[in-house]
C-alpha cells in the first residue's frame, strides 16, 4: 500500500497510509480530512504525511495553518501522534483517555474525543461509540471499540477497526463487504446482555447511517457502496455473528 488521496467530495478526503507490523507486514492505515462550514478543517485520526499526499494537505489547508483539530477517534491508534503534533502545532488534539496517558508529550484538549462537547463543535460530522465491547479494552490486543464518524454531506464512513473490509481484493469472491473485528467477542464487556446491546448498536447503526457510500476502513482499502449496500452488508454482518456474540 502506497500512501494516497482520494477526494470523496463535499469537503471530506480519505488518505491511504502504510503502518507496517514488525516493520514488515504493511496493514495499512489512515486518516481523513474534512472541510468544516467555516472553511477550516480538521483530521479524523493522525498520520505521519509525506510526499505528494503532504503537498496536497498542504496546499488545501493554507500550508496546514487551517487545520483548527485533530480528533483521534481510536483510543489504541496512537504512532502517529506526536508527528502529527509537530505538523500541525497550531491544531486542538483531542484523544481518548488513552491517548493521554501514553502520549504526554502532546498537548491534549481536556475534552475526550467521544464526548458530547466534541460532537456538539463539529455538526458537520456524526459520531457513535461502539457498545457492548470496551471502547479501551484492559487487553492491550483487543481494539475492536472505537469512535465512528459519519460525514453525510460527503456520504463517507471514517472507521477504525470495528468494521472492516475484506483485508484482500481476492477475498471478495468469498467474503461479504464488511465484517466484523476479529476481536469483537472478546471485547465484549462482562456485563448481561453486552452481546445483544452490541447487535443492537450496530443494527441501529446500519439503518441510521443507510446512506453511506464510501466505507473508510483503517487496515484495508475504501470501499464504494452503492445505494443500500451499506445497511445489507452490515446487517449481514450483525446477523451472522448475533448468535455467537449474545451466548458468549
Amino acid at each position: 500500500m502506497s500512501d494516497k488521496i482520494h477526494d470523496l467530495g463535499s469537503g471530506f478526503w480519505n488518505i491511504r497510509g502504510s503502518f507496517r507490523v514488525g516493520g514488515v507486514i504493511n496493514i495499512g492505515t489512515q486518516c481523513s480530512l474534512v472541510k468544516l462550514a467555516s472553511g477550516r478543517f480538521v483530521f479524523l485520526d493522525s498520520y505521519a504525511l509525506t510526499g505528494e499526499v503532504r503537498d496536497e494537505v498542504m496546499a488545501l489547508t493554507n500550508n496546514g495553518q487551517d487545520v483548527e483539530a485533530v480528533l483521534n477517534v481510536h483510543p489504541f491508534h496512537t504512532v502517529y501522534c506526536t508527528q502529527m503534533a509537530k505538523d500541525f502545532p497550531q491544531a486542538v488534539f483531542y484523544g481518548s483517555s488513552r491517548h493521554h496517558k501514553k502520549i504526554p508529550e502532546v498537548q491534549w484538549a481536556d475534552d475526550l474525543v467521544e464526548s458530547n462537547a466534541v460532537a456538539k463543535r463539529y455538526p458537520e460530522l456524526k459520531f457513535s461509540l461502539s457498545e457492548g465491547i470496551h471502547y479501551i479494552s484492559p487487553n492491550e490486543m483487543i481494539h475492536a471499540g472505537s469512535l465512528l464518524v459519519f460525514h453525510p454531506a460527503s456520504k463517507s464512513l471514517h472507521v477504525d477497526d470495528t468494521f472492516m473490509s475484506p483485508p484482500m481484493k481476492l477475498l471478495e469472491a468469498v467474503l461479504p463487504d464488511l465484517i466484523l473485528h476479529p476481536t469483537t467477542k472478546k471485547a465484549l464487556k462482562n456485563e448481561p446482555n453486552a452481546g445483544k446491546q452490541y447487535c443492537d448498536w450496530a443494527t441501529n447503526l446500519a439503518h441510521d447511517w443507510r446512506d453511506v457510500r464510501n466505507f473508510c476502513a483503517a487496515h484495508s482499502y475504501l470501499v464504494k457502496f452503492k445505494e443500500g449496500e451499506f445497511e445489507k452488508a452490515l446487517l449481514k454482518a450483525i446477523n451472522k455473528a448475533r448468535p455467537k456474540l449474545e451466548n458468549a
